[in-house]
């Protein structure tokens, strides 16, 4: 039977994948290892135990949209993935995976660091405040995951494309 290369169902669960697995990677890595910021930090600075259990507690309800995320993508997967008639790609679910990777990076720098303030990197005791160069590389970062998602998935939709017209 042949491919119907529907190829939809793969990369929205690649990006909701990356999504989510970015989002508990950010979370887990600057929210609780590094203790860099908390999802509200600027808002609501952990300067008392009470306002450390509180950024805590959203830091948790984050993590928790982000299982979110990873649970939509791995139903999306399992759907990409039944029957002989479905588009199947490593590298396309892969580039998908960091391309919504970057998108929670961009996405987080930009609403959550530069135009709500709600949380900033914190640098040494006492540095301001302020978007600045952490922000800006974690962005940078966030682009070129981005763009080698989307070279990624652009070469495995090249090679679905040729594979289905040597059909």
């Amino acid at each position: 039977m042949k491919p119907d290369g529907r190829r939809g169902p793969l990369i929205v669960a690649g990006v909701l994948l990356g999504l989510g697995l970015g989002g508990m990677a950010h979370g887990i890595l600057f929210h609780e290892i590094l203790q860099s910021h908390h999802t509200m930090s600027a808002w609501l600075p952990p300067e008392t135990l009470q306002d450390l259990r509180l950024n805590q507690f959203i830091d948790g309800l984050f993590l928790g949209l982000m299982w979110i995320f990873l649970l939509l993508g791995l139903v999306l997967l399992y759907g990409a993935g039944r029957g002989t008639q479905r588009w199947w790609s490593a590298s396309g679910l892969l580039g998908a995976g960091l391309l919504g990777w970057g998108l929670f990076e961009v996405l987080d720098g930009l609403v959550c660091h530069y135009w709500l303030g709600l949380n900033l990197l914190m640098g040494a005791p006492g540095e301001a405040a302020e978007p600045g160069v952490r922000e800006a590389a974690l962005l940078a970062c966030a682009l070129l995951l981005m763009l080698s998602g989307a070279l990624l998935l652009r070469r495995a939709l090249g090679q679905g494309r040729a594979a289905a017209r040597l059909r």
